[in-house]
């Protein structure tokens, strides 16, 4: 069943995409922040948990396939709605699958409010964003490409220039999906016409220049996962990027956390071959 629901954010009036299917635990599945996420690239996960549990999947504000308004997306604003979402419309589920980005927003809210989840499956899980990723660190000049992304006039066009078509297919090949054939035809056209979405540059430079970061550095991602106190699953495929893989593989100093690198995949594995992490998942979900 889809259905839409409102939240509100510092005034603004945001519409979000809400999928469920299923009945029994409740798993809430969490996509990940890009300028071409929404909760269509976790319909693969949720049709496949779907015959086990209560299925709950939903767009981030200032993400998704609806209209929103152009707004200075935050953490805080990511995290309050997580938190928002886990007192009233899924509460206290047990378990949550987070992709990429996603997965530090999980964790933080595990930490921040203990009991609200039972279980975590992290999927390729991401804490710092691309331009600080390839840089290795922050800029002074990330906040003035913010300043000219949400110029009336000239944003739009400095937008589209990053999101063309040529851009979404060189990160998705390099970075995203293992096959570059997966993202073709209507599947490039469903994406493509994601970062067309009114309000859609807001959210997207954002993430993309680090501004939506849970946190600032790599022992801030591992203590959340050691201060987490619940069971965490990490998935992740053989063909991982390097910079990422390692962000990854640092998980395993932390208590709790069961590391598994499944055989395919990049940083899109929970799209690309949903059978191989519903399968771990569902798994990891179903003990005890």
């Amino acid at each position: 069943m889809e259905r839409r629901i409102s939240y509100t954010s510092d005034g603004c009036e945001i519409t979000l995409g809400l999928e469920e299917a299923g009945s029994g635990p409740s798993v809430l599945l969490l996509p990940a922040l890009s300028s071409i996420s929404t909760r269509e690239e976790m319909r693969p996960l949720l049709e496949r948990l779907a015959a086990k549990f209560h299925v709950v999947s939903v767009d981030w504000p200032g993400f998704g396939d609806y209209p929103r308004p152009s707004c200075d997306w935050s953490p805080e604003t990511l995290s309050h709605f997580l938190d928002w979402f886990l007192s009233g419309v899924t509460p206290r589920p047990h378990g949550i699958i987070a992709a990429g980005h996603a997965a530090t927003y999980a964790l933080h809210q595990t930490v921040q409010r203990p009991g609200t989840v039972c279980r975590l499956v992290l999927v390729a899980p991401t804490w710092r964003g691309p331009l600080p990723t390839v840089l290795n660190g922050e800029r002074p000049w990330f906040g003035r490409v913010r300043t000219a992304m949400d110029h009336p006039l000239f944003g739009p066009l400095l937008y589209r220039m990053n999101v063309s078509r040529f851009v979404i297919l060189r990160m998705a090949r390099n970075h995203v999906y293992e096959n570059p054939k997966w993202l073709t035809g209507k599947r490039l056209s469903a994406k493509l016409a994601i970062t067309r979405t009114q309000g859609a540059r807001s959210g997207s430079v954002r993430f993309v220049t680090g501004a939506l970061d849970r946190v600032e550095n790599r022992e801030s991602f591992l203590d959340l996962a050691r201060s987490a106190n619940v069971p965490i699953l990490v998935l992740y495929g053989d063909q991982t990027p390097r910079k990422s893989r390692a962000e990854i593989e640092a998980l395993a100093e932390a208590p709790g956390v069961l590391i598994q690198r499944l055989p395919r995949g990049k940083l899109a594995i929970h799209e690309e071959f949903p059978d191989l992490v519903a399968e771990a998942a569902v798994a990891f979900l179903s003990e005890h």
